[in-house]
């Protein structure tokens, strides 16, 4: 299958700052194309984790599981587990294998296939169809099916559309829903931008 000629290519993955990758996947465009439906949204939400010294992390420090090992893999690839049996969420490896970096994707603007991510949420209104790392995913048709997929290619990659986010834009705080991780978890490595910032 051809690969977009604006997919980002696995070099932006290789960056050894996670952090820094978080920042700037804010403005790239997530696609899926599940089953003949294409569907795009432009990201707006993201968080980081470090396979070192962070507990937040799924693989902190070397911890590996089935569920895990796919962190330690190559960068530029899909990370999907389930949250409480109900979410898929979707994570994007980073750094280089055996390092075990990842930044979760939290929220995207729909960009294409509005509908068809309307009918698969269940929903009428675009208000809350894509705003959470659950919901997004649903729309989508993102599942843990497509767990260690590449992602510079079909079904799911990600295209840079030469979206420019002013810094002014773009806000930092701590990451949501790891207050377990102590300290950790005030690490500011939250990254998101208000949808207007990008209409």
């Amino acid at each position: 299958m051809r690969v977009p000629s604006n997919t980002v290519p696995k070099s932006f993955y290789e960056n050894p700052d996670v952090v820094e990758v978080s920042r700037q996947l804010l403005g790239k465009v997530l696609c899926s194309r599940i089953e003949s439906t294409f569907t795009s949204g432009i990201i707006t939400e993201t968080e980081a984790y470090s396979g070192r010294d962070d507990k937040a992390c799924h693989a902190n420090n070397g911890k590996r599981t089935p569920r895990t090992e796919v962190m330690f893999g190559e960068p530029g690839h899909a990370y999907i587990y389930l949250c409480y049996g109900i979410h898929h969420l979707f994570n994007v490896v980073t750094n280089r294998k055996g390092l075990a970096d990842a930044v979760l994707i939290r929220a995207i603007v729909p960009l294409h296939g509005l509908e068809a991510m309307k009918e698969r949420r269940n929903m009428e209104s675009e208000k809350n169809l894509t705003n959470g790392p659950g919901k997004f995913t649903q729309a989508m048709a993102i599942t843990t099916s497509l767990n260690k997929t590449g992602l510079i290619s079909p079904p799911v990659w990600i295209e840079d559309h030469g979206i420019e986010i002013p810094k002014k834009e773009i806000r930092i705080t701590k990451r949501i829903g790891v207050d377990y991780a102590g300290s950790d978890a005030d690490k500011p490595w939250r990254f998101l931008i208000l949808p207007e910032a990008i209409r």
